[in-house]
């Protein structure tokens, strides 16, 4: 008498005896796997998961990495962008900077004003601008820095009071910026021309200098710095992984 063996189902190769595994850790990572790795480390990085001493030292190791087994434990403890799964390996669309739609009317203003007198004031990060922010600074200095934040709305207006102190305006490169301030004994800084991106707020800089001034100027953000910073150590790292092999 014989017996039949069990059709062992979908997912299954002849003579394996259960499912078709992914690849094991000892399987060869790639240069895509490495940069998803890298793309996952820098979304953590921006959410405050990791801080730069951290991210420093699992960037060097991925790009040292040879394996899955070397690149899933960089990553293990971190949650998808967005999410709360944990997951060994980012999903191929990566990240990146988030487009201006999810930044403009998705919640309120967080800070519609500042006042400095004889001291300062800062408003940076992740904060949300009202659609007007009244800044008035007396014998004193602010900073109002709009590359990583999010907006109440489209249009945004920031005035800007000044007497005898200045208020420093930071935009990204690709920002919609127009400043219409004037002032006496002092001045408003002028922008240059650039490409603004699709759906980027309107944002006006006005007001009034008294025996002091307004710069505004364009820098590029955080989180392409730390890009810039990352692409460097990448080619000096593949430079010495070369060495080493020749």
């Amino acid at each position: 008498m014989t017996s039949e063996r069990p059709d062992p189902g979908p997912g299954s190769s002849p003579g394996s005896g259960g499912p078709v595994s992914g690849p094991g850790p000892d399987t060869r990572a790639s240069d895509a796997e490495r940069e998803q790795i890298a793309e996952r480390l820098r979304e953590a990085v921006a959410e405050g998961r990791l801080d730069m001493e951290e991210f420093d030292e699992r960037l060097e190791a991925t790009y040292k990495a040879r394996t899955h087994g070397e690149l899933a434990p960089l990553v293990r403890d971190l949650p998808a962008p967005g999410t709360t799964t944990d997951m060994a390996l980012p999903s191929s669309s990566g990240g990146g900077v988030s487009g201006w739609s999810d930044r403009i009317g998705k919640g309120s203003a967080t800070s519609k004003g500042a006042f400095a007198f004889w001291g300062g004031f800062g408003r940076k990060g992740a904060w949300t601008v009202g659609r007007t922010f009244t800044a008035v600074v007396l014998q004193a200095g602010g900073e109002i820095d709009l590359r990583e934040a999010r907006f109440e709305d489209r249009d945004v207006v920031i005035r800007c009071f000044t007497i005898m102190g200045g208020v420093r305006v930071v935009v990204p490169p690709d920002m919609d910026v127009e400043v219409r301030g004037s002032g006496f004994m002092g001045g408003f800084g002028e922008l240059g021309d650039a490409e603004v991106s699709p759906g980027s707020p309107r944002v006006i800089v006005t007001g009034f200098a008294l025996m002091g001034g307004v710069g505004v100027e364009r820098k590029i953000r955080e989180s392409e710095k730390r890009r810039l910073k990352e692409e460097r150590k990448r080619e000096r790292l593949e430079k010495k992984s070369r060495k080493e092999l020749d």
